[in-house]
């Protein structure tokens, strides 16, 4: 096993701690855990942002690989919780699309960002996102599952961002400039997104 490949899956597995860490039978029920889970992935919005934060860590590498993503998810716990206690937070819709503009571009302009910067600029869209998913919890769900739900999904869509990165290079001659255009099609998606056209 290559040493990119124990990374990936390092991250991968340091990315999911923490929704795993709290999956125990008994606890709560499943109506919650899979309305979780299908939230991130029902929307273009929510799977283009989490992918394009894969592909930027996996862009950046070393420590950023696990320390981007799992500022994300870490920090999308925190803006659910404060969408489920409704409090208010303007411009979520604006957040969102924002989170796919910048972090796809970033991608595109394979923008050398430091990790800790990277992982605050991830963190701040998080919010967002956690907020849209904790203020659409259905009022029968069970919280706790249904944060690890959205929580799981969210880093196994950041876990297929990276894992297409690295795919990428095994397989194309021209990896950086395909993960570029593809960071650069997901910043054009956001630009739709945004104005409605998407």
């Amino acid at each position: 096993m290559t040493s990119r490949v124990k990374l990936v899956t390092l991250a991968a597995a340091l990315t999911l701690a923490p929704a795993t860490a709290f999956a125990h039978t008994g606890v709560g029920d499943t109506h919650g855990f899979m309305h979780g889970f299908m939230h991130p992935v029902g929307g273009l919005d929510h799977v283009l942002a989490m992918v394009a934060v894969g592909l930027f860590a996996a862009m950046l590498g070393g420590r950023a690989l696990w320390l981007v993503p799992a500022a994300f998810v870490a920090m999308m716990g925190v803006g659910g919780l404060v969408g489920v206690n409704g409090v208010e937070l303007p411009f979520v819709e604006i957040g969102i699309a924002a989170s796919v503009i910048v972090i796809g571009a970033a991608v595109a302009l394979r923008l050398k960002a430091p990790t800790a910067i990277a992982a605050g600029l991830v963190g701040f869209f998080a919010i967002f996102h956690g907020f849209a998913h904790g203020a659409e919890m259905p009022a029968d769900a069970s919280g706790l599952n249904y944060a690890i739900g959205f929580m799981l999904a969210t880093a196994l869509l950041h876990t297929a961002g990276i894992g297409l990165a690295i795919t990428t290079g095994k397989l194309a001659a021209r990896s950086d400039l395909l993960v570029r255009a593809g960071g650069g099609a997901m910043a054009l998606a956001g630009v739709g997104i945004l104005t409605g056209m998407i």
